[in-house]
């Protein structure tokens, strides 16, 4: 690989509680790069993170719950205006920091450079929409309504204190899809860095302390066993903000001493199927196949786990996509290059493993340039044909490998996908209307988002993003992120009080009582 310039290690010591900066004197993570130097076998060390003890994760639980007060705390009860103005606050602070977060995108989890500046922006931009979708929620809800007799207006209040775990692939961007929503609404957060994607994250700690109230926002650095599950089993969690897997989900729920009180906000695994068919435009179904399922090197909930191709096409569709994914390029991530190293430890033999798995099962390498490249690096690997008693036909491989099974009738292809545990999306690729109408109609009660001719995908974030099954709990998107982590409240009067309402109206007194049209 070509030498790039390396950031400067960083000794990151601190972590935010109750709107006070820390310094931990204590354990430490150290950060490694999944890029490699000193001739493709050292990691480059990115510097060190808090691995704080449980002891710190109650106080930042402590913070939180004074914080928000059984909804009497000053974030819960702010107005509209204050809570848009705090959060405008961090954005202007977090602009600054582009640079610095996004290059650590690169480094810590290998994000090629264009990608990584990409999330950044995004990010930004989705806080813009938040925040313009939060005010048109008020607006919405600061009419008085009269009806048999009632008074009424209706509005959307917090829920409480969520615990937010964010994912190592999107650390940045589907961290904050779950954070800035639940602060908008008036929650209380503890927030901890995935696994991966520590470092990049540090450069907005201070942003969070003079952005919000002390105790709103808390951010931990360390281990989910250490911090996460002790916090769960005080039973003062009331939403479980996650991305990331269900096994994890499952434990820290698990942990909650009142389950029927727990809101859960999850976006989890997902092995997002392509049904090709005979009449697809070949050029157009392998581009989409490839880059879907290779995007990241394949590290994306939204990626495409498996592709069903017709076996009529299928030995001409497995040669074009062999060679499309071997002029892919494997490099750092500061050239751009579409591949890249893999962050994850032993990521590399566990793609090995579905491979010689599928081998041993009747499955062949299509393409010329598969295989391991370094400790942290794979280049893709084509398989065909796959058939259901290889793993990789039903595991969500989150990687590298590309699995193609050729089908005879579509039948079979739908009742696979109805068996499987995972329904986020999935890709058709025809150009007849009536083979479209049809997979649509069957699919959309398997999975929650069909898309035609093109790979699957998160965006545009005004779209819901959820899942069937075991794939997600609750549905993300700016619209309906906000209502996700809030519940319908009003206020309800008999019409002999409107004296006494117009009066509280008139006084400007009750931030939730009030027809001010929020601009």
């Amino acid at each position: 690989m070509k030498e790039f310039s390396t950031p400067a290690p960083v000794q990151w010591n601190r972590y935010l509680i109750d709107g006070v900066i820390h310094q931990w004197q204590g354990d430490f993570e150290q950060v490694h790069s999944p890029v490699l130097s000193d001739g493709d076998s050292t990691p480059v060390h990115l510097g060190q993170t808090p691995l704080l003890d449980s002891e710190a994760g109650l106080k930042a639980l402590e913070a939180a719950c004074n914080a928000y007060n059984n909804g009497r705390g000053a974030w819960p009860t702010a107005g509209a205006d204050q809570r848009v103005a705090a959060m405008e606050h961090f954005l202007e602070l977090m602009i600054e920091k582009r640079e610095e977060v996004s290059t650590y995108l690169m480094w810590e989890i290998a994000k090629n450079r264009s990608a990584a500046f990409k999330e950044f922006d995004r990010t930004v931009e989705y806080i813009r929409d938040t925040i313009e979708e939060f005010k048109e929620l008020q607006r919405r809800g600061s009419k008085i309504a009269s009806k048999d007799g009632i008074l009424s207006q209706v509005r959307r209040g917090p829920l409480g204190v969520v615990l937010c775990l964010g994912p190592y692939n999107y650390p940045l961007n589907e961290t904050f899809c779950l954070l800035i929503p639940a602060l908008m609404m008036g929650n209380t957060v503890i927030f901890k860095p995935a696994k991966y994607g520590v470092l990049l994250l540090t450069p907005l700690v201070e942003a969070f302390q003079k952005a919000f109230p002390p105790g709103v926002v808390n951010v931990l650095f360390g281990r989910g066993r250490t911090l996460a599950a002790p916090i769960m089993a005080t039973g003062r969690i009331d939403v479980l903000a996650l991305i990331g897997n269900s096994s994890s989900s499952n434990v820290l729920v698990a942990q909650h001493p009142k389950p029927n009180r727990l809101r859960q906000i999850l976006g989890l695994e997902a092995k997002n199927p392509a049904i090709v068919f005979p009449d697809a435009d070949m050029k157009q179904a392998v581009k989409q196949c490839a880059s879907g399922a290779l995007s990241y090197n394949g590290q994306r909930c939204t990626a495409l786990k498996i592709l069903y191709v017709h076996r009529s096409i299928a030995d001409a569709f497995v040669e074009a996509l062999s060679k499309e994914v071997d002029a892919m390029e494997l490099g750092h991530p500061a050239s751009d290059t579409p591949l890249t190293p893999l962050p994850e430890k032993n990521k590399v033999a566990d793609m090995e493993a579905y491979v010689e798995d599928a081998c041993q099962k009747g499955a062949q390498i299509m393409n010329k340039a598969a295989g391991r490249k370094s400790s942290t690096s794979f280049f893709p690997a084509v398989l065909y044909p796959v058939n259901d008693e290889m793993r990789i036909y039903h595991e969500e491989q989150f990687g590298p490998v590309v699995p193609v099974v050729p089908y005879d009738d579509l039948e079979e292809v739908m009742s696979s996908i109805a068996r499987s545990d995972y329904g986020q999306q999935c890709s058709i690729f025809s150009q007849d209307a009536s083979t479209v109408a049809y997979a649509v109609d069957n699919m959309v009660n398997q999975v929650c988002r069909v898309n035609i001719n093109s790979s699957c995908q998160r965006g545009p974030d005004h779209l819901p993003f959820t899942g069937r099954k075991d794939s997600a709990v609750g549905t993300l998107s700016v619209h309906d992120a906000l209502r996700s982590f809030s519940i319908r409240t009003l206020m309800a009067a008999e019409a002999g009080q409107k004296p006494l309402v117009r009066s509280i109206l008139a006084s400007g007194e009750s931030h939730f009582l009030s027809t001010d049209y929020l601009l």
